[in-house]
């Protein structure tokens, strides 16, 4: 008999075609955004749940789950909207999908540091105005090549990101928990805190994960250590960022832009960013290409197969 799976949101069509080869499944046809109530009501004669980054697995929402789930594959590198801890202690086990959206969130990056050093929103709301005159000091922005970026976060999509930077004959500087082995390093500078990087980088790129040690790192103390006039781009989560500190400073030109991709509240964005044109915004869109998207359902049927198969999961973080 087929294992009962719940899809919490809608995938590729040919995602679900592998999962109903494999799996009894519930799949979301109108991708409504399930409340905490109706997750425990459809899962209730489940096996598992293909979960996504919207939906919030808290202590609350797992210790009501019923008894026969047995994992929560996640379908997003990212695991912070899941209490693995709880999940743990009802021995549910959680995966991610790790590795399979380096490159597409490494462009992002790429492009919210791009889009924010060329003011590229000012410029959009100037075309479409459609009376711009040109002049020598019309729209200037900051020109990456030959500067010092700043990587906060030197794991895959850290070193993505490097390798990207390198095309702009960029000097990288990285902070981590821990110095890369050299071979992986292929030449950035390691500094041990997040002080030291921030005062050598004209641009600062975040990717980072979100945990409590990172939560709010970039705030009114540690923008004072970044050079005047940088640039600083957060592909990584809103909540490493203190807004009201980044708007401050983006208010008195510490900071000469910013471009974002993820948001504290997301969708909703703070009412203040909106206000201004040093500003570059996406709707997170890190992973927002179709074979990154079909890799990660892939990674998490793969590891819903596993389990279930074998009794472990390549991916399990907890």
């Amino acid at each position: 008999m087929k294992k009962k799976i719940l899809v919490t949101r809608k995938l590729l069509i040919e995602n679900e075609e592998k999962l109903k080869e494999l799996f009894d499944v519930k799949l979301n046809s109108k991708d409504e955004l399930y409340t905490s109530d109706k997750i425990i009501e459809l899962s209730k004669d489940c096996d598992g749940i293909l979960s996504a980054i919207t939906d919030q697995f808290n202590k609350d929402l797992i210790e009501k789950l019923s008894p026969s789930i047995k994992i929560i594959a996640n379908f997003a590198v990212g695991f912070g909207n899941i209490d693995v801890n709880a999940a743990a202690k009802k021995n549910i086990v959680v995966t991610n999908t790790p590795e399979v959206l380096d490159d597409s969130t490494a462009d992002i990056s790429i492009l919210l540091l791009l889009g924010a050093s060329r003011k590229v929103l000012e410029a959009r709301r100037a075309a479409e105005l459609q009376n711009w005159k040109w002049s020598a000091d019309f729209m200037l922005g900051k020109q990456m090549s030959n500067k010092r970026l700043g990587i906060l976060g030197m794991g895959r999509i850290g070193r993505a990101v490097a390798k990207r930077a390198r095309g702009f004959n960029m000097e990288i500087h990285y902070h981590n928990r821990s110095q890369l082995p050299k071979d992986l390093e292929e030449g950035a500078i390691y500094h041990k805190t997040v002080k030291d990087l921030f005062n050598c980088s004209d641009f600062l790129s975040i990717n980072c994960p979100a945990t409590k040690e990172t939560n709010k790192i970039i705030n009114k103390e540690t923008i004072a250590f970044l050079p005047d006039n940088v640039v600083i781009g957060n592909a990584a989560r809103g909540d490493v960022v203190d807004d009201e500190a980044m708007i401050e400073a983006l208010k008195s030109e510490k900071v000469f832009a910013f471009g974002l991709d993820v948001y504290n509240g997301e969708p909703k964005i703070h009412p203040e960013y909106l206000k201004l044109n040093n500003i570059f915004l996406l709707p997170h869109l890190g992973s927002a290409t179709k074979r990154t998207r079909w890799d990660m359902a892939y990674r998490a049927t793969q590891n819903l197969e596993d389990f279930f198969s074998i009794g472990m999961a390549k991916d399990k973080v907890n």
